[in-house]
């Protein structure tokens, strides 16, 4: 990574695609790799809040939410300082920079190792399914990147959630492994994001997405689909997110099962409903950019 190179590691949500993020020309391998577009920012690691301090401004808000939440599956939009060594593309051009320290003993050790700010996106091509094993990482990417570091299966299975603390009122850019019932009682009422460039990744309308048509809220799937259920007494499912409607378990199990049912011999992929609280706003969020074509 010293050297510009593309490194895939696991954190607690979904595997990332790192590279030194004060490089230019490794920060943009990542985006070809990816094929992902220019104006999608990406969120850089840090093995602690304190060296995050050395990019962006921590205020008071700020602090409270790291010293809440950090090391977590969470990402804060913050300024960037003005001596900020962090590559321009990382932010894509933006005054802001999405932040973030993961708990994931390999992604701390890699970031140990590396010394450097770590810019890493989900380590996926651009608009399919985010991997959480390894195995999802070669599928998408073999032949792209340097090196892959198996951690085995991610345990949140979502992305981080990301909230905006760069302007007065706090801001969820995008639900993800912490609920944004758990944010609010530490930064009070969060506003829905609002139109403009994005401020992080995950907020294009179409995201996350499989090759298969995806169709929601479906109670009986229609002759050719594969039907990803929730909860118990669902006989005709082709694979169940919970049979026990845990939704900390259908989050873990999203990805890796919208990948296995990706399939040439389904026409699409119908989804049981999901609750839409804690973990399930996620969830949903996910489901909704996946089908929205």
């Amino acid at each position: 990574m010293r050297k510009g190179g593309l490194v895939a590691f696991p954190t607690e949500t979904v595997y990332g695609l790192g590279a030194d993020a004060t490089n230019d020309a490794a920060v943009a391998s990542i985006y070809a790799a990816k094929n992902r577009p220019d104006f999608n920012p990406l969120i850089v690691h840090f093995t602690d809040m304190g060296a995050a301090a050395d990019a962006v401004i921590f205020d008071d808000r700020a602090k409270r939410v790291a010293q809440a939440f950090w090391p977590g599956a969470l990402t804060l939009v913050l300024p960037r300082r003005d001596d900020c060594n962090i590559s321009l593309l990382a932010s894509a051009g933006l005054n802001t920079l999405a932040v973030r320290v993961p708990s994931q003993p390999i992604a701390q050790a890699l970031f140990k190792a590396t010394a450097r700010p770590v810019a890493a996106p989900s380590a996926n091509r651009s608009f399919s399914v985010s991997p959480t094993t390894a195995t999802h990482v070669v599928d998408d990417l073999s032949g792209r990147i340097d090196l892959i570091l198996d951690g085995g299966p991610c345990p949140v299975g979502l992305e981080s959630t990301v909230i905006d603390l760069s302007t007065p009122l706090p801001t969820l850019l995008r639900p993800g492994g912490i609920p944004t019932e758990d944010i609010e009682a530490v930064t009070g009422p969060l506003a829905a994001a609002g139109e403009g460039a994005p401020k992080s990744p995950g907020m294009l309308s179409r995201h996350y997405a499989p090759n298969r048509p995806v169709r929601l809220n479906v109670a009986v799937p229609r002759e050719g689909e594969a039907f990803l259920a929730f909860g118990p007494n669902a006989d005709n499912a082709t694979m169940n997110l919970s049979e026990s409607g845990d939704i900390s378990e259908a989050a873990a199990n999203l990805f890796a099962m919208m990948r296995i049912l990706d399939r040439d011999e389904f026409d699409g992929i119908a989804v049981a409903p999901v609750p839409e609280k804690g973990l399930g706003v996620a969830i949903n969020d996910r489901l909704r950019r996946a089908s929205n074509s």
